[in-house]
C-alpha cells in the first residue's frame, strides 16, 4: 500500500497548487479530475479497516486519532497487499483493544497479536483469511485488476506531476530550451485567454503571461515569406539596397486584430477605425485612407495598436511616421505607455543628426533592423527635395521613397496645398499604404480635402466610382456663367451659400458616398460624457481711442497688416507702437519685460476692451478657484497680458503664469503643462494658438479666451480642445472675443461659414434642421454663465452668440 499512500499525500499538494492559481482558468477541470480519483481511492481502501471509512484527503498529512476496534460477530476479511511477503502475513482475528497510538497507526508492528501461519484454520470461525496459498486463483484475478487500475491511476498522477514541474521550471527559467522534455508529459494545446495569456487547454500550464505577449510577438513573430525582403540572401545585407524594393510587393493578406490588452481599452469608434485600416491596408489591392477623428478621441493610441499588430505579423515591415516635430514626445510617451518600447523608435532630433551623413546613419539603422522612423514634415520634404547628386543625398532620398511599408501622416491636413514641396515629396513615396490622421480635416476649402484624398489614393476623382458620383454632383449644382467654374468651387458654393436646402442635402449625400470607403469620420460623441462645453462668441464694444484706430485700419488693403495691427489695437491701442509701421508685423524682437512693465504702469487698462475683459475674467477665476487659458496667433498681445498679470496681480512666471510659443522646447512644454494642470498655485496659461495643437493637454483650465479670429476655423477648435478633452472634470466656458464694427467681425463671419461647411459635410443628417449649425443670439443676462452675467463683463458686450 506504500505507493497508494504516496498518491494520497500528493493530493493536498496538488490542491494547494490549485488554490494558488497554478492552473489559472483550468483549475475547475483539475479539481473535477481530483474528485474522481479520490472516489476511486476510497473504493480501493474502504474495505481495509486500517483506513477506517476511507482516506481524508484534505488532512492526509495529519495523523488520525486512535480508535478502538469493537468486537463483532461478523467475519473480517483480510486483503493482503501484493507487495507483502508470505512471512510477513499476519492473520487478524477480533481485536479488543489498542495498546498505544503508535500501535494503532502501525498494526503490523503490534507484538501483542501473534499468530503462526499454521494456526489460520483454527480461526476460521472468527474470521476468514484469503491467503496467497489458499486462494491463489482469486488473488491472481484481484492482482490483475488492481494492477490495471493502479497503472491507470499512476499514469494520470504522473501527467499531473509533470505538468506541475514543467510549469515550475517556466516560472523560474522561462521557456524551457528542450522542447522534447516539455512535451514528454503533455502534448500542450495552447489557447489565448484575454486575462491570462497562452494557456494549455489540457494541463493548464501558462505558456506566456498576458503581460509579456508584446515581447513574444515582437521576438517570436513568424517571418512572412511573401514579403520581398525575405527572399534576399544574407549576403545582400549591405545598406545600399536592402528593403528598397520591398514596398512594390503586396503583403500576404492575413487576419490582424488588436492585442487583447489594447482591445479592452478601445472605444467603439476606435475598434471601427482599426477595422477600417485593415480594409484598406491589408488587402489584395491595398490603398491609403483618412482617419478624421475629433481631437482627443485617441487616434494616436489606435494607430500605435495597429502598428504593433502589423509589425507582429510582418516583422520586416518598415513604418514611417511623419508629423509636426512638436508632438514627437507625445508619440514616444504613448508608445512607452502601451509597452511597445522594445521596438526602436528612431528620429533625427534625439540622434542629433543635423547633416546628411549623420541622417544617413539613422536611416541605415532603420533599414537594417525592425524599427519605426519618425520625421518632421520639413525634414522629410527637405531630404526628398534635395536633388544634389552626392551618393549620401541619393541614398537618403531613395530610402525615404522606397523603403516605407506604411506611412502615417499625423496632422495630415498640413500638406493640403497644391504644388508645394511638402505635398509633392509625400506623393512620391512608393508605398500605397498611406494613412492620414486629422482631427480637423476641413481647413479652408473643399479642394484641400480632395488634395489629401488624392495623396492617399492617387487620381481619386478619376476612379470609376468617383467619376460617376462627380457627374451626378455636377448635374445638381448651379453654374455661375460669370466666371470659370470647377468642381471644387461649385461644391464649396453649394455647401456655403446655396439657398436650396434640398440641393445642398443631395450634394452632401453624394460626397459621403464618394468618400465612404477611404474616409472614416468621428465627430467625438465621447465628449458628450464630459461635464459640458459652453461656446460663446462675444462682440465687444470698442473704446473711443480704439474706434479711431479702426477707422484708419479699414482703409488698409494688406490683409496681414490689417489682422496683426488689428489684434494689437483691439487688445489695447498703445500696443501699436511696438509694430513695424510698414508691414504691421511684430518687430524683430518683442519689447523687453521692463519696457512693457513701464507701459502697463502708465496706461489706462479701460482704453483696451479686450485687455479689460481679460483682467476681469482673471479676477473672477481667482475668486472661484478656476484656471484660465488665453490663446492668440500673435505674441505681442500675449506678452502684454502676461506682464499685466505680473504687474497688476503680483503673479510670477513659472508659478502662477505659464506660456508656450513656437520657440518653447519639448521639455519645457511638458513641464509647463504638468505644473499648470497639477499646481494649486497656477492661474493662467498663455499659448500661441498654432503651437498648442495636438499633444497639448490643459485640462486643469475651465475658462478659455480666444483673443482673435484665425481664418482657419479648425485652429480655434483645436485650441478649445486643449481644455475640453478626456480628463476634464469641470464645465468648460469658451469666450471668442470679436471687436464689434471692425474688420475682425467680417473675418469672423467668413470663418464661421467655413466651419458650417465642415459640419454639414461630415455631421449633418436627416434629423438636423436647416438652422442646426447657425449661431444663436442670446441675452448676456440670461446666458447661464455667472461670469458673463456679472456687471464686470456684461457692460462691454454688444452682442452675445452661442453655438
Amino acid at each position: 500500500m506504500k505507493h497508494r499512500s504516496d498518491e494520497v499525500s500528493a493530493v493536498p499538494k496538488l490542491l494547494a497548487s490549485i488554490r494558488a492559481g497554478k492552473y489559472a482558468s483550468d483549475a475547475q477541470q483539475v479539481e473535477d479530475l481530483i474528485a474522481r480519483k479520490i472516489q476511486y481511492l476510497k473504493s480501493l481502501v474502504s474495505p481495509d479497516p486500517r483506513f477506517g471509512n476511507g482516506p481524508d484527503v484534505e488532512n492526509a498529512e495529519t495523523k488520525a486519532e486512535a480508535k478502538s476496534v469493537v468486537p463483532t460477530s461478523d467475519q473480517v476479511i483480510i486483503i493482503d497487499s501484493e507487495e507483502e511477503n508470505d512471512a510477513e502475513q499476519i492473520p487478524v482475528g477480533h481485536i479488543t483493544g489498542v495498546k498505544d497510538q503508535s500501535q494503532a497507526d502501525s498494526p503490523m508492528e503490534n507484538n501483542d497479536v501473534k499468530t503462526e501461519p499454521e494456526q489460520v484454520d483454527e480461526c476460521n470461525d472468527k474470521g476468514i483469511h484469503l491467503g496467497v496459498e489458499d486462494e491463489r486463483s482469486k488473488s491472481d484475478e484481484s492482482d490483475d485488476e488492481s494492477t490495471a487500475e493502479d497503472d491507470e491511476l499512476s499514469d494520470i498522477w504522473k501527467e499531473m506531476n509533470f505538468a506541475l514541474e514543467t510549469s515550475k521550471e517556466f516560472l523560474v527559467d522561462g521557456l524551457p530550451d528542450d522542447s522534447e522534455e516539455k512535451d514528454a508529459g503533455c502534448d500542450h494545446s495552447f489557447v489565448l485567454k484575454d486575462d491570462l495569456g497562452y494557456v494549455c487547454r489540457v494541463c493548464g500550464v501558462i505558456d506566456k503571461a498576458i503581460e509579456t505577449i508584446f515581447d513574444f510577438q515582437y521576438t517570436k513573430a513568424a517571418r512572412n515569406k511573401s514579403y520581398r525582403s525575405e527572399s534576399r540572401s544574407s549576403k545582400q545585407s549591405d545598406t545600399s539596397g536592402r528593403h528598397l524594393e520591398g514596398t512594390k510587393h503586396d503583403l500576404a493578406v492575413t487576419d490582424i486584430s488588436p492585442h487583447p490588452r489594447h482591445k479592452k481599452q478601445m472605444k467603439p469608434h476606435q475598434l471601427e477605425g482599426f477595422d477600417f485600416l485593415l480594409s484598406n491596408l491589408i488587402t489584395e489591392n491595398p490603398g491609403g485612407c483618412i482617419l478624421a477623428h475629433a481631437p482627443g478621441s485617441g487616434k494616436t493610441f489606435m494607430i500605435i495598436s495597429f502598428m504593433q499588430s502589423f509589425l507582429a505579423h510582418y516583422p520586416d515591415a518598415r513604418p514611417l511616421v511623419v508629423l509636426p516635430k512638436g508632438i514627437l514626445p507625445t508619440w514616444k510617451n504613448e508608445f512607452q505607455r502601451w509597452q511597445v518600447e522594445d521596438v526602436p523608435l528612431l528620429d533625427f532630433y534625439s540622434s542629433k543628426a543635423d547633416n546628411r551623413s549623420q541622417q544617413s546613419e539613422v536611416l541605415k539603422q532603420w533599414v537594417e533592423q525592425r524599427s519605426i522612423l519618425f520625421l518632421g514634415y520639413q525634414q522629410f520634404s527637405t531630404i526628398v527635395s534635395d536633388n544634389r547628386s552626392s551618393e549620401t543625398n541619393a541614398y537618403c532620398r531613395d530610402v525615404l521613397l522606397k523603403c516605407p511599408t506604411i506611412m502615417i501622416l499625423d496632422e495630415g491636413h498640413n500638406p493640403r496645398n497644391d504644388n508645394t514641396d511638402m505635398l509633392n515629396s509625400l506623393a512620391k513615396v512608393q508605398t500605397p499604404r498611406k494613412v492620414v490622421l486629422s482631427g480637423t480635416l476641413y481647413q479652408n476649402h473643399v479642394k484641400e480635402v480632395f488634395t489629401i484624398l488624392n495623396l492617399v489614393r492617387p487620381k481619386f476623382l478619376n476612379q470609376e466610382t468617383s467619376r460617376t458620383i462627380k457627374k451626378r454632383i455636377l448635374s445638381r449644382v448651379e453654374f455661375d456663367g460669370s466666371k470659370k467654374n470647377n468642381f471644387f468651387d461649385l461644391v464649396e458654393h453649394t455647401l456655403q451659400q446655396d439657398s436650396d436646402f434640398k440641393r445642398k442635402e443631395a450634394v452632401i449625400k453624394d460626397l459621403r458616398e464618394m468618400t465612404s470607403s477611404v474616409l472614416h469620420y468621428y465627430r467625438g460623441d465621447f465628449l458628450d460624457d464630459l461635464p459640458g462645453l459652453f461656446d460663446y462668441t462675444l462682440l465687444l464694444r470698442l473704446r473711443p481711442q480704439q474706434k479711431r484706430e479702426v477707422r484708419e485700419l479699414k482703409t488698409e488693403k494688406a490683409s496681414f497688416r490689417k489682422s496683426s495691427v488689428g489684434c494689437a489695437v483691439y487688445t489695447h491701442p498703445k500696443l501699436k507702437q511696438f509694430l513695424d509701421r510698414k508691414t504691421g508685423d511684430e518687430k524683430t524682437s518683442l519689447p523687453s519685460n521692463e519696457t512693457i512693465d513701464k507701459l502697463v504702469e502708465t496706461i489706462d487698462l479701460r482704453d483696451g476692451v479686450k485687455a479689460k475683459f481679460f483682467y476681469h475674467v482673471l479676477s473672477l477665476c481667482e475668486s472661484t478657484g478656476e484656471k484660465l487659458l488665453v490663446f492668440s496667433q500673435y505674441l505681442l498681445p500675449l506678452k502684454f497680458l502676461e506682464r499685466m498679470a505680473v504687474c497688476k496681480r503680483g503673479y510670477q512666471v513659472g508659478k502662477e503664469i505659464f506660456m508656450i510659443t513656437g520657440d518653447t522646447s519639448a521639455e519645457q512644454r511638458e513641464t509647463s503643462m504638468e505644473q499648470f494642470n497639477t499646481s494649486s498655485d497656477a492661474r493662467v496659461f498663455f499659448g500661441s494658438i498654432k503651437a498648442c495643437g495636438e499633444g497639448i493637454s490643459l485640462v486643469g483650465a475651465s475658462r478659455v479666451i480666444i483673443l482673435d479670429v484665425h481664418l482657419n476655423p479648425s485652429v480655434s477648435r483645436q485650441a478649445m480642445g486643449r481644455a475640453f478633452r478626456p480628463g476634464q472634470l469641470k464645465k468648460v466656458y469658451v469666450y471668442r472675443l470679436i471687436a464689434a464694427d471692425s474688420p475682425e467681425e467680417k473675418d469672423h463671419l467668413t470663418c464661421f461659414k467655413k466651419e458650417q461647411i465642415a459640419k454639414r459635410w461630415f455631421e449633418w443628417n436627416e434629423y438636423s434642421g436647416t438652422q442646426e449649425f447657425e449661431l444663436e443670439k442670446i441675452d448676456p443676462k440670461d446666458s447661464g454663465d455667472l461670469f458673463l452675467e456679472s456687471h464686470l463683463l456684461a457692460n462691454d458686450i454688444q452682442s452675445l452668440y452661442t453655438r
